[in-house]
C-alpha cells in the first residue's frame, strides 16, 4: 500500500498531458485507422444517402495499385535520399570547419543556422523564384545566373521534370536544415574529451586516422539521431513542396500532398489510408531505433 502511495503524486502530476497525449494522439490515429477501412468517399453532407460500410485493406490495396500514387512514393523516396544525403553532407562538413576554432565561428554558425529560423513558406516563396523553369531570354533565378556566368549549360527546367523535379524541391529543404545537423554534429565534437584526441597524437596517429578512428565511431549516436529526425521530417514533407509548385503539380506531389487533395474533394477514407501509411512507414524507422537506445541504456 505504501508504495502504491508513493506512485499517486507522480501520476497525477502527468495526468494532464497522458489525458491530452491519449486524446488528441492515440485516439485520432485509432480514428484514422478505423476512417481508411470505410468506404467513405463523398462529403459529409452527401454521406447521408450512402451507407458507409467496412471494406478491410480494399483502399490501400487500391492506393498502392495507383499509378498515381505511386509516382508519390517514388517522389518521396528520391526526395528522402537527397535530402538526408545532401544534410548530412553540408551539416557535418560545416560542423568539422568549425570544431577547428575558426576566430568567426559565433558569425559562421549563426549563418548556417539562420535558415532554420526561416519558415518553410517563406523559404518556399524565394525558392520558387530561383527555380523558376523559364530558360533562354526569360531565364530568371538561378538559370539566370548560370547564364551570367558562363554556365548556361546548367539551365533546366527544374521542379517541371516529371522524373526529377523533386530532386529541386530538395534544395531548399537542405538549405534549411543543414544548420542544425551542424548543430548536432558540432556537440558531438565539442562533447568528446580532448584528452583522447591528445593520446591519439602521443602515439602518433595522423589526423585523419584521430577522426577515423576516435572521433566517427564517437559521433555515431549523433549520427543515428540526425538520421532519424531528418528521415521523419522527410516523410511529412508538405509546406515546401505547395509554396515552391502547387498541390496539384503532378511532378512534385508526394503522399503528403496526395492526402490534403483527397481531403478537398471530401475522399477522406483514402486520405486517411495515406495517413496510416505514412505512420507505418514511420513506425518502421522509429521502433528500430527506439529499441536500439532501449538496449544501450540497459548497458
Amino acid at each position: 500500500m505504501t508504495r502504491i502511495k508513493r506512485y499517486v503524486p507522480p501520476i497525477l502530476l502527468i495526468s494532464p498531458s497522458l489525458v491530452l497525449v491519449g486524446i488528441f494522439v492515440y485516439y485520432l490515429i485509432f480514428g484514422s485507422v478505423q476512417l481508411s477501412t470505410t468506404d467513405t468517399h463523398s462529403f459529409p453532407q452527401f454521406a447521408g444517402t450512402v451507407p458507409h460500410e467496412n471494406v478491410g485493406i480494399d483502399n490501400f490495396v487500391e492506393l498502392l495499385r495507383s499509378k498515381d500514387f505511386q509516382h508519390s512514393l517514388k517522389n518521396l523516396l528520391l526526395y528522402t535520399a537527397i535530402f538526408i544525403t545532401g544534410t548530412m553532407f553540408f551539416g557535418f562538413l560545416w560542423a568539422w570547419l568549425l570544431d577547428r576554432r575558426s576566430r568567426a565561428e559565433g558569425v559562421f554558425r549563426s549563418l548556417y543556422l539562420f535558415p532554420m529560423a526561416v519558415s518553410s513558406v517563406a523559404a518556399g516563396v524565394v525558392w520558387r523564384w530561383l527555380l523558376n523553369a523559364n530558360q533562354g531570354k526569360d531565364a530568371s533565378g538561378l538559370n539566370r545566373l548560370f547564364q551570367a556566368t558562363g554556365l548556361g549549360f546548367l539551365e533546366n527546367g527544374w521542379t517541371t521534370s516529371v522524373s526529377f523535379g523533386i530532386a529541386a524541391i530538395a534544395m531548399p529543404a537542405i538549405w534549411q536544415m543543414s544548420g542544425y545537423v551542424m548543430a548536432l554534429f558540432l556537440a558531438g565534437f565539442r562533447g568528446i574529451p580532448g584528452e583522447l584526441r591528445e593520446a591519439a597524437r602521443m602515439d602518433g596517429a595522423k589526423e585523419w586516422q584521430i577522426y577515423r578512428h576516435v572521433l566517427f565511431p564517437q559521433l555515431s549516436p549523433v549520427a543515428l539521431s540526425a538520421l532519424i529526425i531528418l528521415g521523419h521530417m522527410s516523410l511529412k514533407v508538405f509546406d515546401l513542396i505547395v509554396s515552391v509548385t502547387d498541390y496539384r503539380f503532378y511532378p512534385t506531389k508526394a503522399p503528403a500532398v496526395d492526402m490534403a487533395n483527397y481531403m478537398n474533394t471530401g475522399d477522406y477514407a483514402n486520405a486517411a489510408a495515406v495517413g496510416v501509411i505514412l505512420l507505418l512507414v514511420i513506425l518502421v524507422l522509429i521502433v528500430p531505433y527506439l529499441i536500439h537506445t532501449a538496449r544501450e541504456d540497459r548497458k
